[in-house]
């Protein structure tokens, strides 16, 4: 597991379009399906990431709370499979029923999505606004595996309540902490420099 830091994509970044295959449901989804949202949360996220896994129950719930106020959501595993098989499109179809997802939860078989995104690590969190203006990028809180803080969510929260009461972002957002996503052999994007 190599500790890796969010690439903090520049804030007033159009978010990226996609179509992706929904494994839960078979069915595809896309960035327009989020429209007339009041803003729109994509996670880039696995199965198998401890990092992840330690957030897993508390996005769950922050997902239940949050949905219902407007915010739109949408986890996206990009890992490669072949080399990382719990995170298969049928491992992700058990997770979302294991842990209670309410939010689609997409499978980004080329990695395309993700490199879009400047994605880095999982988890990876990025907020953007009712007109998919990037505003927000950064961690869910200061919990990490085996650092003895609470699981809050705190810091996504407190830029998500702003997103949506039309408010300021807090400028000070630190990055998100977790796994290097799993990129398949030769196609690792040249972001990382």
């Amino acid at each position: 597991m190599a500790r890796t830091e969010s690439m903090m994509l520049d804030l007033g970044t159009q978010a990226p379009d996609f179509q992706l295959l929904e494994p839960a449901t078979g069915r595809t989804v896309s960035l327009a399906d989020f429209k007339g949202a009041g803003g729109l949360l994509v996670i880039f996220m696995c199965n198998h990431c401890p990092y992840v896994k330690h957030i897993s129950s508390a996005l769950s719930q922050f997902a239940r709370e949050y949905q219902p106020k407007g915010l739109a959501i949408v986890g996206i595993s990009v890992n490669d499979v072949e080399n990382y098989p719990d995170d298969s499109p049928e491992k992700m179809a058990e997770e979302v029923e294991a842990q209670g997802y309410i939010f689609p939860y997409l499978y980004d078989e080329t990695q395309e999505i993700a490199k879009a995104y400047k994605a880095a690590c999982t988890p990876d969190f990025f907020l953007f606004d009712k007109n998919h203006k990037l505003v927000y990028r950064g961690q869910f809180d200061d919990s990490r595996p085996g650092n003895d803080l609470p699981v809050t969510g705190e810091d996504l929260q407190t830029a998500v309540k702003a997103v949506l009461s039309g408010q300021p972002i807090p400028n000070e957002q630190r990055p998100s902490m977790g796994c290097n996503i799993k990129w398949k052999p030769g196609n690792e994007p040249d972001y990382f420099g």
